[in-house]
């Protein structure tokens, strides 16, 4: 989404992460008039220190009124914004928005409760929202958030109704830092021929722990080289995570967000046989703006 900055602001869109926030001042008509990126995530923040970090804001960006996203609502972040239970749609959201202080949203997250498997998000819901609503996904689909938490979302007629969450990132920072593999693992992964061949391989895994190891016995008896190590093992983790899923061939897989990990992404959806297709950026403004619509 480009910026134009002729405008004046409506309000600000904020998607306020762990470690990180962006906060974008928007037009009625949903342009991004101007932005900032920060390290200013709720991890760097106590509950009191919200309020001046509002004040600043909108010192920089307009004293006009917030839409906050992701982390801020949850329990590390400045008030718990309870989540809608799944099917949520986007009107269930805008309703649901927590008001901390005047003239400030939190727009809540989305649960599965009552299931046999619970699960919760934060800040994707909106990505998939803002991605129909901008058209660049149908309102029936599939969706693909890859992340330190990859997430896995489909919805029906424009609402979510289900989700798997899977630490496929967080596992392979683990395995990097700690543990048997810790040392080998340091190399950089990118698509190629030991990636692909780690997606083939936890295509087919049926014991991932059992699979891990085969890289240091792998590296111990010469079948992968060093440098291969980091991109196998990352095949393996995210081919065994594609390996769940038994409908990748039926439809397309939407990916929210962009560069290398994304990117990692439609190269394993591909090889598993699916048809990854890339949302463009600017899908989460897109979702803000959508609750901002909805506003009473």
């Amino acid at each position: 989404m480009g910026f134009d900055m002729g405008g004046r602001a409506a309000y600000l869109a904020v998607d306020w992460g762990t470690t990180n926030r962006r906060a974008f001042a928007m037009s009625e008509a949903g342009a991004v008039l101007d932005s900032l990126h920060d390290d200013r995530g709720v991890l760097a923040l106590t509950p009191d220190a919200y309020p001046a970090e509002i004040a600043a804001l909108r010192a920089r960006l307009g004293a006009r009124p917030i839409i906050a996203v992701g982390m801020v609502g949850s329990n590390r972040g400045w008030r718990p914004a309870p989540y809608v239970d799944a099917p949520a749609t986007l009107a269930a959201l805008a309703e649901a928005c927590l008001e901390p202080a005047p003239d400030v949203r939190i727009v809540p997250g989305v649960a599965l409760r009552d299931g046999a498997r619970p699960d919760v998000m934060r800040g994707e819901e909106i990505q998939v929202f803002g991605a129909i609503g901008a058209g660049a996904a149908p309102a029936t689909a599939l969706f693909c958030q890859p992340g330190t938490h990859n997430k896995w979302i489909e919805t029906v007629d424009g609402a979510i109704t289900d989700f798997t969450t899977v630490m496929t990132g967080e596992f392979f920072a683990l395995l990097r830092a700690h543990g048997i593999l810790a040392g080998m693992l340091d190399g950089s992964v990118e698509d190629g021929d030991a990636f692909r061949a780690g997606i083939r391989r936890g295509l087919t895994s049926g014991n991932l722990a059992a699979t891990l190891f085969e890289v240091r016995s792998g590296l111990l008896l010469d079948r992968i080289g060093p440098e291969q190590a980091a991109p196998y093992a990352s095949g393996i983790l995210v081919g065994a995570d594609l390996g769940t899923r038994a409908d990748l061939r039926r439809r397309p897989v939407h990916l929210l967000g962009g560069g290398r990990l994304a990117a990692l992404y439609a190269a394993a959806i591909t090889e598993a046989g699916g048809d990854p297709v890339t949302v463009p950026d600017g899908s989460t403004t897109a979702g803000i703006h959508a609750i901002w619509s909805l506003r009473a």
